[in-house]
């Protein structure tokens, strides 16, 4: 096997040389291709049969977060080397179908896919505000596959399961969810609160942007809302989130920091109840340098717990994996996977030393492509 250099990076000291596997990078969705506009909001899981199955939204007409949006799919049945061609997951006409959240059932193999669902014409501003009709609001959807990613069950609307009736915003993931060790599916995602009655704010204030848990013990057939973090003071305005069960069975959750007031964008905190509620709110995780933006986290098998997200302050640039030993507490180590324009990532480990990374980049614009990258586990942790 061929052998590379890589440098592990310090955060704050200095730098080391480590060997790993030579990484590789292949593009699995490119923007104005098969039809679609851009790529966007990446997710990736590893099926039972060893396959890549690679999310992301489709977006028929343009960039834009808002309109004819598909849920489409991707298969890899190399190790990530060649992919076959885009198969729709979810069609939803005119209207949007996005934020891919996957988890491979590990007693059963079941690929348990939630998504949200809102109208081609309903803005993320409006939904926050209020202004929306329920039917064309946010709402969450659930649908499976029982052959490894070949075909899918149709959507089903598990919303009055997932989301209480003040909630107006509303996004799982994106990004894979986990099934834990005990069977229980475990879901990051996040909402917008109603302001309370009598206030003078319409709900767009970053303050009513918070990260919650949902999941499911049999199988993801029935859902319901797990911890929620409570933004009593504005430090923290959790929003996109990622979560992973820690080989002591905890349940670590690394959120979004949606314009708060705390030094860095990242915030972090832990359940020990299998994600029914968190031990404290969540608190700044200084260490995680990164654009506010969507992260990935992933628990290593035998291994490290990582992180993903563009490692530029300032910009949606330079993707970077981190690494932590002692379940999130501290993140010495980092590589720096490009130093291209880079936004939304996902995790998934391929091998007990290897690791695959699907994220968003571009030379030019952020969203050019969305790559599939690989990469030792000895080169970060």
């Amino acid at each position: 096997m061929k052998r590379a250099l890589l440098t592990i990076v310090l955060l704050g000291l200095s730098t080391v040389p480590a060997y790993a596997a030579a990484p590789t990078e292949t593009t699995v969705f490119q923007s104005g291709t098969e039809g679609y506009h851009t790529f966007r909001i990446p997710a990736i899981v590893k099926a039972r049969d060893g396959a890549l199955l690679a999310f992301a939204e489709a977006r028929r007409a343009s960039a834009s977060d808002t309109g004819d949006i598909d849920l489409v799919m991707k298969r890899s049945t190399n190790g990530g080397k060649t992919w076959g061609k885009v198969q729709v997951v979810g069609d939803n006409g005119p209207n949007t179908f996005g934020n891919p959240a996957p988890v491979v059932d590990r007693r059963t193999g079941r690929i348990v896919l939630l998504s949200t669902h809102n109208a081609g014409t309903a803005h993320e501003s409006d939904i926050r505000k209020g202004t929306v009709k329920p039917e064309d609001s946010r709402r969450v959807f659930v649908q499976h596959s029982d052959d490894n990613g070949r075909t899918w069950s149709k959507a089903r609307d598990i919303t009055p399961q997932t989301k209480q009736a003040d909630w107006r915003w509303y996004a799982t993931g994106p990004g894979h969810a986990i099934s834990l060790r005990s069977g229980r599916m475990v879901v990051a995602a996040n909402h917008s609160s109603a302001p309370p009655s009598g206030s003078s704010d319409n709900g767009t204030e970053a303050k009513y942007y918070d990260a919650h848990l949902v999941y499911s013990d049999d199988g993801g057939r029935n859902w319901h809302i797990g911890a929620k973090d409570i933004n009593a003071d504005g430090v923290v305005n959790g929003n996109e989130s990622t979560a992973a069960e820690l080989p002591d069975g905890r349940v670590y959750v690394n959120t979004r920091d949606q314009n708060g007031t705390s030094d860095g964008t990242r915030a972090a905190t832990y359940s020990t109840d299998g994600g029914r509620s968190f031990t404290a709110p969540f608190q700044p995780v200084p260490a995680l340098v990164a654009p506010v933006v969507q992260g990935s986290t992933l628990q290593v098998h035998n291994g490290p717990l990582l992180f993903s997200a563009p490692g530029d302050p300032t910009a949606r640039q330079k993707m970077t994996v981190r690494a932590s030993k002692d379940g999130g507490k501290t993140w010495p180590k980092s590589v720096e996977i490009s130093t291209s324009k880079a936004a939304y990532s996902d995790l998934v480990q391929l091998k007990d030393d290897k690791v695959g990374l699907l994220y968003e980049t571009g030379v030019t614009g952020t969203y050019e492509r969305i790559v599939f990258h690989t990469f030792g586990v000895g080169s970060v942790g």
